[in-house]
């Protein structure tokens, strides 16, 4: 059940957040809200892998 609810976020989140490898961002000049992002991103995408 939990592994199932973070492969439905992580669906919400391809669509929603953007993605940062597709747009080069250099990490030196990332904000703290787009470090949340990556995080966030990072973390749901382990909950979700078997």
């Amino acid at each position: 059940m939990k592994k199932e609810l973070f492969k439905i976020l992580a669906k919400i989140n391809k669509a929603i957040l953007p993605s940062y490898t597709k747009r080069n961002l250099d990490l030196s000049k990332a904000s703290k809200i787009q470090f949340a992002i990556i995080g966030w991103r990072a973390y749901v995408t382990m909950r979700a892998l078997p």
